[in-house]
C-alpha cells in the first residue's frame, strides 16, 4: 500500500502543478479544440510547450500546416472546458511523448458533476 500512497501523492503534486500552469491547446483545421476519443473518453490535447506540440503535429503527419493554439490555464481546462464536452472527458498533456500525462474524468480532477464513477470504494 505504501507504493500506492506514494504514487497518489506524486500525482496530486503533478495535478496541482498542471492546474497552475498555462498550456498550449491546439485547434483542428475546423477551429475546434483538438481532441482525441479513446475508449469512450474524449481527451482535450494540451502541450507544455511549442516543441511538444510540434512533435505531436509531426507524429500526426500534419507538421506542414500552421497549427493555431491558445494558451489556457490547466485549471480552466479541467474546470470549465471539460464540462462543455459531451460525455466523459479529460485532458491529455503532451500526448504521444514519453512524458505524457492523462488527467482522467474522475472526482478530484474534474468537477464532480462530470466525473465518471469508477466504482471504487474507500
Amino acid at each position: 500500500m505504501h507504493a500506492l500512497a506514494s504514487a497518489r501523492r506524486e500525482f496530486a503534486i503533478l495535478l496541482g502543478e498542471f492546474r497552475r500552469t498555462a498550456v498550449l491547446v491546439p485547434f483542428d483545421p475546423y477551429g475546434s479544440l483538438w481532441t482525441a476519443d479513446q475508449n469512450g473518453v474524449r481527451w482535450i490535447c494540451a502541450f507544455s510547450n511549442e516543441e511538444a506540440l510540434a512533435r505531436f503535429a509531426q507524429a500526426q503527419g500534419d507538421g506542414d500546416r500552421e497549427w493555431t493554439y491558445r494558451t489556457i490555464l490547466g485549471a480552466r481546462l479541467l474546470d470549465a472546458m471539460v464540462p462543455m464536452l459531451p460525455g466523459p472527458a479529460g485532458v491529455a498533456l503532451d500526448a504521444g511523448s514519453t512524458n505524457g500525462v492523462l488527467f482522467p474524468p474522475v472526482a478530484g480532477i474534474v468537477p464532480d458533476h462530470v466525473a465518471v464513477d469508477l466504482g471504487e470504494t474507500g
